[in-house]
């Protein structure tokens, strides 16, 4: 049976090399957020009460557009609405008598990363390990954050702008192996493509504001997509 203490540091461990990765793109989304104006204290505090860079890069994006409260919190609730799907899977691993306050905090940590090796885990869930994976993972990503927008005030206008493109090439990499494997994915990947450049020369939407136009494409495309091209149910193995 092991303890407390060693199923904190488990988690931590486990978490390591995520906070790795984390830094390394949360700087790419300081450098955007030094441009929507943000402070390295805002960036960090922004950073450990959002865990998606999707999430967090709309944040920046609308705000950066003077969009108001409402789009910001629409556009947050499109982009994260996965993780609702994930909260949900995790609730089937708690125990019985885990409390309402574990499970909420569980919740609020949840992370494609996170939620990867808390699922992988045998037996029910333990929230001291996420504890654990989170306190390290969350303190990278939001000091990533904090450094990518340092690192945007001190250098030139021109170096920003060259690093800023880095976060684009993060998506596609987190987007391109999936469209490799899946034609379906691929070829929406580019119909997304077209639709946003077509959204921002039709006469209608290209006096929308760029934060409620992504909500409308990623609304339509996703629900025309999942209706269309139905992902196949997988029987479970008894």
């Amino acid at each position: 049976m092991k303890t407390k203490k060693q199923v904190f540091r488990e988690g931590f461990k486990d978490g390591i090399p995520i906070a790795l990765g984390y830094f390394a793109v949360a700087f790419s989304l300081g450098i955007i957020a030094r441009k929507a104006n943000f402070t390295p204290v805002q960036g960090f505090v922004n950073s450990f009460l959002n865990h998606a860079s999707a999430g967090e890069y709309a944040v920046y994006t609308v705000v950066g557009a003077g969009a108001s409260f409402i789009e910001m919190a629409i556009m947050t609730l499109v982009v994260n609405a996965r993780y609702l799907l994930m909260s949900t899977a995790l609730s089937q691993k708690f125990d019985s008598k885990t409390s309402m306050l574990h499970r909420i905090l569980v919740g609020f940590q949840v992370t494609d990363e996170l939620f990867a090796i808390t699922i992988k885990r045998p037996g029910f869930i333990e929230p001291l390990y996420n504890y654990g994976a989170f306190a390290i993972a969350a303190f990278g990503w939001s000091i990533g954050t904090a450094c990518g927008i340092v690192a945007g005030e001190l250098m030139p206008i021109r170096l920003v702008s060259a690093l800023s493109v880095a976060l684009y090439g993060m998506f596609l990499a987190c987007i391109m192996p999936e469209g490799r494997k899946h034609k379906i994915v691929a070829v929406l990947i580019f119909i997304s493509f077209a639709l946003s450049y077509v959204a921002t020369k039709a006469p209608l939407l290209s006096e929308v504001s760029s934060g409620t136009k992504t909500i409308i494409l990623t609304v339509v495309i996703a629900s025309v997509a999942a209706i269309v091209f139905p992902h196949p149910e997988v029987e479970d193995d008894d």
